[in-house]
């Protein structure tokens, strides 16, 4: 959908719909009246439905905001609002979910810093159209430029900013105590999809004309794996320490930094580390050695072309203006680059959840092998 930009002409987000055989729909879902609860963006296999409505990318004003403070244009959150504001994304909202007797495998997905749920919708609504439920987390450590919660009283929101590493305060050390509330809101989140999946009362669930008991059954909780970008790459490295579930992890473009190195043994699962090429920094290229030097089921591949904000749904703006901004666009063309990603991660997947797909095709891939991806890191001029 077009939107007119007063500052660079017109704007508009062309996501596409997912290439696998699912159509896809989603539903927000919150739980508690505190931060404490959990807050979520459900993508899932649904059946088709004529004229239903597609969800806003960016849902509420006030993550335009929390956008504009984080980017040069700190006091144009209208801006932002005006050009993006009514950009759609390619799904049936609450749309009637698409019953499955053997459970869906499940994803979780943590986004990066400065984000919030629904900036990662291409990759997690291509991840659902073939087959699988995923739960894309808003994580409320201070590090999603926005988010909110409904007190209990009256329904008020509360507001929860993004917070910047204070002042006199190591940034190792803040963003240690954040890594670990994400992946511990992780955790919860896959315990919470597994009391809905097993009909379970969940006290305090706030959703929208979505009956979640409809996902009774419908979740198959022995094929789980976590997902995340950047600041979320290196949340599902440690979710895979916390939670014995997870089965294996995906970490695109992940910013290994806020991870203690005593950590590093307990990693045992497998990690697909997929890289662009203009972020990482050869301390962050060794310690995602260190991992696969522990485990050859580990891989780690390069997108060519791509820059860190490839992973996200700003690589797919197309106004020149917004991608100077955020650096949105490398010289690869962003469907390419959504292919690339989903297709490794498919059949990753498919190795370390054992399932009986086609998704194998892709194997080359997790060899770095392919059209515009090389095996480990490029040798260039980080941006980190």
């Amino acid at each position: 959908r077009l939107s007119p930009g007063s500052m660079g002409g017109t704007q508009s987000l062309a996501l596409q719909q997912g290439k696998g055989p699912h159509q896809v729909g989603c539903t927000d879902v919150m739980v508690g009246h505190t931060w404490q609860g959990l807050f979520l963006r459900l993508f899932y296999p649904c059946l088709p439905q004529g004229g239903a409505e597609q969800p806003l990318w960016i849902p509420r004003y006030e993550y335009c905001a929390g956008l504009a403070n984080l980017t040069p244009l700190s006091c144009c959150a209208p801006l932002i609002s005006l050009a993006l504001g009514s950009c759609r994304v390619p799904v049936s909202w609450n749309g009637p979910f698409k019953p499955c007797s053997t459970g869906y495998p499940l994803i979780i997905f943590s986004h990066g810093l400065g984000a919030f749920r629904t900036l990662y919708s291409s990759v997690c609504l291509e991840l659902a159209s073939w087959g699988f439920v995923v739960a894309a987390l808003e994580h409320r450590d201070h590090s999603a430029s926005a988010t909110y919660f409904c007190t209990a009283e009256d329904g008020r929101e509360e507001w929860i900013p993004y917070q910047q590493v204070p002042q006199g305060q190591k940034e190792f050390y803040f963003r240690k105590k954040q890594v670990h509330q994400r992946a511990e809101e992780c955790v919860r989140v896959l315990q919470l999809l597994e009391d809905i999946s097993s009909g379970k009362s969940v006290p305090n669930v706030l959703h929208q004309d979505f009956s979640l008991s409809v996902l009774k059954g419908s979740i198959d909780l022995s094929r789980v794996t976590v997902m995340g970008h950047s600041f979320g790459g290196v949340t599902a490295v440690l979710a895979l320490v916390k939670e014995p579930r997870f089965r294996c992890a995906v970490a695109l473009d992940a910013w290994m930094f806020p991870l203690e190195n005593a950590l590093y043994p307990e990693v045992t699962k497998p990690v697909l580390f997929i890289n662009s090429e203009k972020f990482q920094t050869p301390e962050s290229i060794a310690k995602m050695k260190r991992l696969s030097s522990r485990n050859s089921q580990t891989k780690i591949i390069t997108i060519l072309g791509s820059v860190h904000h490839s992973h996200t749904d700003f690589t797919f703006l197309t106004g020149k203006l917004f991608s100077l901004i955020f650096g949105a666009r490398g010289t690869l063309d962003p469907y390419k680059g959504l292919e690339i990603t989903s297709q490794a991660a498919l059949a990753f997947l498919q190795k370390h959840l054992n399932l009986q797909e086609e998704f194998a095709q892709w194997d080359n891939l997790l060899e770095g092998i392919g059209d515009s991806v090389v095996p480990e890191a490029p040798f260039c001029q980080p941006n980190l």
